[in-house]
């Protein structure tokens, strides 16, 4: 289980996006946390540098399935939560609200440094 094509999902930083859509996704039937996904923003806040219609890469920072855990634990989280990120991956936010899994270190080592929780 995962994030599946049209699955409507919120944003953990401070981009002014507060829900966002999958469009498409690399090649799979599901993406799981870490991944890079295509999203549209469904709702934004007014006057923000994101605006509703926009399509951005984003990387998947906590999801409602369970992660399975190298040391056997699992770890499910509350949202299904995305960080947006620019034409060369580096996140568009300057703060990142709420609960990331350390996974998506690879895509960007800015996303859990600026992290409030890191799992």
């Amino acid at each position: 289980m995962g994030i599946y094509k049209m699955t409507v999902l919120g944003v953990s930083d401070n981009s002014g996006a507060k829900k966002v859509r999958c469009i498409g996704m690399k090649s799979k039937k599901t993406s799981v946390v870490g991944d890079i996904i295509k999203v549209s923003v469904i709702k934004a806040e007014p006057n923000s540098q994101v605006k509703k219609g926009d399509v951005y890469d984003a990387v998947i920072v906590s999801t409602r399935s369970a992660i399975n855990k190298k040391n056997g634990a699992w770890l499910r989280y509350s949202t299904n939560s995305v960080v947006l990120l620019n034409q060369k991956l580096q996140s568009i936010g300057t703060r990142v609200l709420g609960p990331v899994d350390k996974s998506c270190r690879s895509v960007d080592p800015l996303i859990t440094s600026r992290a409030e929780e890191v799992y």
